[in-house]
């Protein structure tokens, strides 16, 4: 069993069961999750974070759906492996989704393209080490 770190904000705005999402498939991306890697039962994981089993089972459900974890009674549910074309699609849907909120933010601050794209660069190199191309 993986011990799965993830933290929800109920005040954030943001769905709990989208908080552990997004926060799953961040954690598959960098790799602190592996293929084959077992998450925590829905109860045990809902108990810890505080939240109703719905709340995790929908967020499960969601990433089944999108290709980035895979249910089997015997086993759980596991990450699944890398490569998945629907998983990638997933990758590629977040990204556009958290595009429009910058953008939006961009567009209420009345900025320029230029300032908005070096905001970008300069925040993907605070995470240090180089961005893959």
């Amino acid at each position: 069993m993986t011990s799965l770190r993830v933290v929800v904000d109920t005040g954030s705005g943001v769905a709990p069961w989208r908080q552990v999402h997004d926060q799953v498939i961040r954690l598959v991306d960098a790799g602190a999750l592996a293929g084959g890697a077992r998450l925590p039962p829905i109860r045990r994981l809902a108990r810890d974070l505080g939240l109703a089993p719905g709340t995790i089972a929908r967020a499960y459900r969601e990433l089944e759906l999108g290709g980035w974890v895979r249910t089997a009674r015997a086993n759980g549910t596991v990450v699944a492996e890398r490569g998945d074309d629907a998983a990638s699609a997933e990758r590629a849907a977040l990204l556009d989704e958290a595009a429009g909120r910058f953008a939006g933010v961009v567009r209420e601050l009345g900025l320029p393209t230029g300032a908005a794209l070096s905001a970008v660069e300069r925040a993907l190199n605070s995470f240090g080490g180089t961005v893959p191309e």
